[in-house]
């Protein structure tokens, strides 16, 4: 597994989700500025909605859990591990780190 900038932290919109592609996966991710960890990225498959619209999603909580609710079907999946709150499936995450103004995601 290999380390690759998929973005600048400009890129990035406050309390909101933007969709990078890397090769032919498409990835979301969240940028939390006021939260620690402030980055989160998953899929942006929605396995429900069956497309990718992910970042286009609400974050939110649903009691102490952050989330992100799809915006076709409005299912809650977790930002840390991309279970689903409602049904049984979950996305794929991926670990993401900010080294200056450089957007890491961890991609195999």
């Amino acid at each position: 597994m290999s380390n690759v900038i998929v973005c600048k932290r400009t890129d990035l919109v406050p309390s909101s989700g933007v969709c990078v592609k890397h090769g032919e996966k498409q990835i979301a991710i969240f940028y939390l500025p006021a939260n620690e960890p402030p980055l989160f990225a998953l899929d942006n498959w929605d396995p429900i909605g069956k497309a990718n619209v992910m970042s286009r999603g609400i974050i939110g909580t649903v009691g102490d859990e952050l989330v992100v609710a799809s915006p076709i079907y409005k299912q809650h999946f977790s930002l840390m591990s991309g279970q689903c709150l409602e049904e049984e499936v979950s996305i794929p995450t991926y670990a993401i780190t900010l080294q200056g103004d450089d957007v890491s995601i961890a991609i195999s």
